[in-house]
């Protein structure tokens, strides 16, 4: 008896199905069984499915006696032929991962749930970017005691990335529905509603090709076909049917939400591109349903796409398909709108004429007359291109409601195109009219000859942008193309050669529709690119060779043989957070040697853009044959995270770590991952610390903590750090012009405090989880006292949504978090070690611990109990964060001792010369 069933389905693909049946056969867990559900194919996929079969017993082929036209006939045919107490399905364009089966059994097994479901990585075989389904949904192992608890689940509607108990599928009937597509919504609706438990795990299960083959698109990436459209309609409806009929109607809310996020939206978002006869064949097919859905449902998406669902319902379908650009790109304006009685509508509106309209189309919670010159939205679309001799010329309109370019004069322009390399940068002027109030035109005089193109041409697709400059603060926004652009094309020479380049101009013709010039190869070049299907295995071979003698690995082999050559006594190595800004305590230990003209020669790493980093450093690329040489021959390292392991530091070098930060979570060795790991893991930590003949200590409590944690025996500087130095010193001059510059790069309105939100990252989550604050509330509850400016991790992903732009900024456009610091009137963090630094301000800080327990035992892991050490209040709702902010002057009276007590315990070792210790102690005056 097999342990799983599983089910491949299969029509017409013997390429692939091969690949799909051997993910199942390699799989971890041996004891399974394999049914090929071949719905009566008539290519060569009988004689693929024999002979795997054939090949391996644990393989069962089934060929059904018609085609069904969908996948549920296989499947259905599979289940009832199966064995095994659990089964699962896979397309046979996909595969599972390794250990899916063994590692969901698992799981199952020990929970006795009815069924487990995990991440599904989808692959774009086009661009091979990959991406995973729906994160949020699985970002940890959990148990859910019916969809009740969680009903964000019904966005999980995939059948395939789920081990289901083969008698909870008999016992409750689940069949997939035949003769329609995406019969996986309503199985796994049903699955859902009667499931008395399953289980989420958070590793990916289920490996989704998407093909860019227009031959090979699946039913879900055919959506130009209308039928596509009446199918997921008909489908929803029937889960509608199955939770009224089933005594679950109160669930239809949370199903209604997710076709509308889902569902809908992937058509909205196609909308921009579709034809006036298939929109009007849309409008007719959706517009009915929504009439059907809950308010709870309409009510729960954003303005923007409610702005398409009215448009669409009203025939306004031009507008609609307008409308539909913008979502998801909060930065993406409206063409025009209307302002009556205070209000602010989207587009050509009378109010009294409609009353409807004066509901959905009204954007005053926008705030468009107060949103920040860096993320107001603004709309450049591109009105005609012509050719012009040996130019392009493109008229190029802006609509910008929210008045940024109200003075044209005081704004420059440029837009930048690139083609693999720097951009060429072209300079423009704007003209007000070309379609109403707050449009403005500008003639752009483009030389494709001029974009710089190394030596060997460029392949591949480019967009323009258009670059903003006003008052020192600078915005890159995308350029829109009409949908119904026709293509232009251009032929270049390269210079002194035969080779040359084909550019093509045209409508990106997805997402928002950027203008996208698509680079090609001619000439020479192309002739040589016809050589390499030919040549395909060489040119692999010819890869691997260059990443054996370019790649990590061979750096380190020629590091090595560099480590021969002597020391350069002047030369300092900086690198801060892995190379990703002019930050942290190298910054000040940087500027401590400038000042005193120590002669030692300084370079700078970099893993970003380059532009972040001050003019007249010296930079290299992290990583590269530069940054190589660099720390072989250098005298001195400095960094505050760790150069990379596979360059072990020489006997004349000496490595000083700053750290960036005192230790709240559990570190090194104190973490179970290395503590438990593998004694080459944990090897490979020591030898990185072995490399630090210098670490910065700047309490008591680090060495207690940090420093046992990581086993390091070397020598410590008991001083602050560097990069808390201008903070202790906030009154000076100097450093309350920094905070002025900061507000003012900010927009800070006069009058306005700043509450700065600076959370830590949740391991294992880059979704935005660690900004739990609800902001929509305390937005609503402070705006008229208080900016909140979000600094996230920078491994954390968000976007200041727009609604909120007006009271909420980005705080990740300073790569020196103390500019922040410096200009906020009080701290909102949770676990970060920013709290130790912020208490050197003597400044409020507020504590969001809503997930505290769960942070501190069954995450990473804490040294404190947060409430003993706490220089603030711990905050679990945000009514309670409004309350704190309202009063904080009593605030800071009932934490005064508390907060004196953190000092006391954590930076006593602070006194604003930390610098200067720094460089006394290991620099010794510069002479090494």
């Amino acid at each position: 008896m097999p342990d799983v069933t599983v089910v491949v389905i299969v029509y017409n693909d013997a390429d692939r199905l091969s690949r799909a049946v051997l993910s199942v056969l390699h799989q971890s867990l041996r004891n399974l069984e394999v049914i090929i559900a071949d719905d009566c194919s008539t290519d060569s996929t009988p004689a693929v499915a024999r002979s795997l079969q054939d090949a391996d017993p644990r393989v069962r082929y089934l060929r059904l006696d018609s085609n069904s036209g969908g996948c549920s006939a296989p499947r259905n045919a599979g289940m009832t032929a199966g064995r095994a107490p659990y089964v699962m399905f896979l397309d046979s364009d996909d595969e599972l991962p390794k250990h899916a089966c063994k590692s969901m059994l698992l799981v199952a097994e020990r929970t006795g749930v009815d069924f487990v479901t995990g991440e599904v990585t989808r692959i774009f075989e086009e661009t091979r970017a990959t991406g995973l389904w729906y994160p949020a949904l699985f970002d940890e192992v959990r148990i859910v005691e019916g969809v009740r608890e969680a009903p964000e689940y019904f966005h999980d509607h995939l059948a395939t990335n789920k081990l289901y108990r083969a008698d909870f599928i008999a016992g409750n009937n689940l069949r997939f529905p035949e003769g329609i597509h995406y019969e996986d919504q309503l199985f796994t609706a049903m699955a859902y509603t009667m499931a008395r438990s399953f289980a989420v795990v958070p590793w990916p299960v289920y490996t989704w090709r998407l093909s860019a083959d227009p031959a090979n698109l699946s039913i879900s990436s055919s959506r130009h076909k209308l039928r596509n459209v009446a199918d997921r309609i008909a489908v929803a409806r029937r889960i509608d049917e199955f939770l009224v009929q089933s005594g679950n109607a109160d669930l239809r809310p949370f199903k209604d939400e997710k076709f509308l996020r889902h569902d809908l939206r992937l058509y909205l978002g196609d909308l921009p591109f579709r034809d006036r006869e298939w929109t009007e064949r849309f409008a007719e097919l959706v517009t009915p349903y929504l009439d059907e859905l809950t308010t709870e449902a309409m009510g729960s998406v954003g303005r923007e796409q409610r702005i398409c669902h009215y448009l669409l319902r009203s025939g306004r379908l031009d507008e609609a398909k307008e409308a539909a650009r913008s979502l998801g790109s909060p930065r993406i304006a409206p063409r025009r709108v209307s302002r009556e009685s205070g209000r602010t509508y989207w587009g050509r509106h009378t109010p009294e004429h409609d009353s409807d309209g004066s509901r959905e189309l009204d954007i005053s919670e926008w705030h468009l007359d107060e949103q920040p010159f860096s993320s107001a939205p603004l709309r450049h679309e591109v009105h005609a291109l012509t050719p012009a001799g040996r130019m392009l010329r493109l008229q190029l309109r802006t609509y910008d409601p929210a008045r940024l370019i109200s003075d044209p004069d005081q704004v420059t322009a440029q837009l930048w195109l690139g083609a693999g390399g720097a951009p060429l940068k072209v300079p423009f002027q704007y003209l007000l009219g070309g379609g109403g109030p707050d449009v403005y035109s500008a003639c752009i005089e483009l030389d494709l000859r001029r974009v710089p193109l190394s030596a060997k041409g460029f392949k591949g697709r480019r967009h323009p942008v258009v670059v903003l400059e006003r008052l020192g603060m600078k915005r890159t926004d995308v350029v829109l193309a009409p949908p119904d652009l026709l293509p232009l094309r251009a032929h270049l020479t390269l210079h002194g050669t035969l080779a040359g380049q084909d550019v093509r101009v045209a409508c990106e013709g997805k997402g928002a529709g950027r203008l996208e010039f698509t680079w090609s190869r001619s000439g020479a070049l192309a002739h040589a690119e016809t050589l390499v299907p030919k040549v395909r295995p060489l040119r692999r071979k010819v890869r691997q060779v260059q990443r054996k003698f370019t790649g990590a690995h061979a750096k380190a082999l020629a590091y090595r043989e560099l480590l021969k050559l002597p020391v350069d006594n002047a030369l300092v190595v900086f690198e801060a957070l892995e190379g990703r800004g002019y930050t942290d305590s190298p910054r000040y230990i940087y500027e401590e040697l400038v000042r005193r003209g120590l002669p030692l020669r300084a370079v700078w790493s970099y893993s970003g853009d380059p532009a972040a980093f001050p003019k007249g450093l010296n930079l290299v690329r992290r990583g590269s044959w530069e940054y190589v040489l660099a720390l072989a021959r250098a005298r001195y390292w400095v960094d505050s995270h760790g150069f990379p392991s596979v360059y072990p530091k020489r006997p004349g070098t000496r490595y000083l770590q700053t750290w960036h930060g005192q230790a709240v979570k559990h570190m090194g060795f104190d973490l179970a991952a290395l503590r438990f790991g593998s004694p080459e893991r944990q090897q490979k930590h020591r030898d990185m610390i072995s490399r630090w003949d210098v670490l910065i200590s700047p309490s008591e409590e680090f060495e207690r903590t940090f420093v046992r944690a990581n086993e390091f025996t070397g020598r410590l500087l008991t001083c602050g750090l560097p990069r808390n130095d201008v903070l202790v010193r906030c009154d000076e001059p100097e450093q309350l012009e920094r905070a002025r510059a900061a507000r003012a790069g900010l927009q800070i309105p006069d009058g306005r405090k700043v509450l700065l939100y600076a959370p830590t990252f949740r391991d294992g989550n880059s979704s935005g989880g660690s900004i739990r604050v609800d902001l929509a509330e305390l937005v609503e509850k402070t705006a008229h006292e208080w900016i909140i400016v979000v600094r996230p991790h920078y491994y954390d992903r968000f976007t200041v949504p727009r609604e909120l732009g007006h009271a909420v900024r980005d705080g990740r456009a300073f790569p020196d978090i103390n500019d922040l610091l410096l200009a906020s009137d009080a701290l909102l963090t949770d676990y970060s070690s920013v709290m130790f630094d912020y208490a050197n301000l003597r400044r409020p800080i507020l504590l969001f611990t809503d997930d505290y327990d769960e942070y501190s035992t069954r995450a990473r892991g804490t040294y404190y109990n947060l409430p003993d050490i706490a220089p603030g209040p711990m905050l679990t709702t945000t009514g309670e964060l409004v309350e704190a902010m309202r009063d904080l002057d009593q605030v800071r009276m009932k934490w005064a001792d508390a907060y004196a007590a953190f000092n006391a315990r954590f930076n006593a070792r602070e006194n604003g010369r930390a610098s200067e210790t720094v460089v006394d102690m290991f620099f010794g005056g510069g002479t090494g």
